[in-house]
């Protein structure tokens, strides 16, 4: 796992939303210590390409074109059931079986066609959410980057 420092993330105390749940009578949060790492900020669009590590697709997953995948996991849980980090693929077709997940595309475009269910257009902006074992053939019409949180 890389340091969100080595990925020009910004952090800042935590001293406002501590204040901020005293004045709306919600507890205060957990300390640093308590909770894990400290919070932080990283733009997704900003880390270069050389920044992700390639994560390269099983052959049998494709179906048509060169797909390419590489991604950055930028915070794992102590157990290793939470994941969160940034995924990029290029054109192609391919399939797979999803985890427990929640992304945002940050940038490009696919076409993401759950097995016995919906079909899920999604661009810049969009969340999404996968359910484990879901069977799925993405589509990605433009090379797409979201920012992901996986329960395994």
């Amino acid at each position: 796992m890389t340091p969100p420092s080595d990925l020009d993330a910004k952090t800042t105390g935590s001293e406002p939303a501590a204040a901020a749940a005293a004045a709306s009578g919600a507890a205060a949060s957990p300390s640093a210590d308590d909770a894990g790492p400290a919070s932080f900020v990283v733009n997704i669009p900003g880390i270069a390409d050389a920044d992700l590590e390639p994560e390269p697709l099983d052959p049998s997953q494709i179906v048509s074109g060169e797909p390419e995948v590489t991604g950055k996991v930028l915070w794992e849980s102590p157990d290793g059931c939470h994941l969160r980090g940034v995924w990029q693929i290029t054109p192609g077709v391919v399939t797979d079986t999803e985890a427990n997940e929640l992304f945002v595309v940050v940038s490009g475009r696919a076409t993401i066609e759950v097995e016995g269910g919906s079909v899920l257009e999604v661009g810049p902006g969009d969340a999404c959410v996968l359910r484990e074992g879901d069977r799925t053939r993405w589509t990605v019409h433009e090379t797409l980057r979201k920012a992901y949180h996986i329960s395994l």
